[in-house]
């Protein structure tokens, strides 16, 4: 999986306003494909490593019966400076890559014909999650 963009305009960008603040009144509640669902409750910053970390264990109940659509993709870089360097001198390297989610948002779609697997292995992959989830069955 690929967990961070090939090109970008620019290679650091600013922290933005703080993701606890923006308030969303619109429903996410759209499937594109799929019969299974997931859905944040909250506002959050998931990782590259946490979305392959939920692709992975998705993919480790399933086992081909069903299909995984992931619908976030981590765009915006965080930067972070070596430990024991004193301040000043620029900003830090590009650390790692995260995915800025509303609550509402829908994480990611499952299609299969076995609801039993599905929401077995969305209870795993709840506990892999650092937010809350709500599972939406079509």
């Amino acid at each position: 999986m690929k967990s961070r963009p090939k090109k970008t305009k620019y290679s650091k960008s600013f922290k933005g306003r703080s993701i606890n603040r923006i308030i969303s009144n619109i429903n996410y509640d759209r499937f594109n494909n799929g019969t299974v669902a997931l859905k944040t409750l909250m506002h959050c910053r998931l990782t590259a490593k946490q979305i392959e970390i939920l692709y992975i264990t998705l993919n480790k109940f399933l086992k081909r019966s069903g299909s995984i659509n992931i619908t976030l993709f981590p765009h915006t870089p965080v930067s972070k400076k070596p430990n024991e360097i004193r301040m000043g001198k620029g900003k830090g390297a590009v650390d790692h890559w995260v995915c800025r989610i509303l609550p509402g948002t829908i994480i990611c779609e499952i299609e299969t014909n076995s609801l039993k697997k599905v929401l077995k292995a969305i209870a795993y992959t709840k506990f892999r999650l650092p937010i809350k989830v709500r599972t939406i069955i079509l």
